[in-house]
């Protein structure tokens, strides 16, 4: 899940909540939206791999 922040940048969240804190976990900060989505994709790639 990517969100835009007040900065302009982009954020890449889990998908899933975090059991303990039930917040998304944060898995980067990007300062284009094409920069997240790649690496969110690479992500899903790792997870499987």
């Amino acid at each position: 899940m990517i969100r835009r922040l007040k900065s302009g940048e982009y954020r890449l969240y889990s998908r899933k909540l975090d059991p303990r804190t039930q917040k998304r976990r944060n898995l980067g900060t990007f300062g284009t939206r094409a920069a997240a989505e790649t690496h969110e994709r690479e992500v899903q790639y790792f997870k499987r791999h």
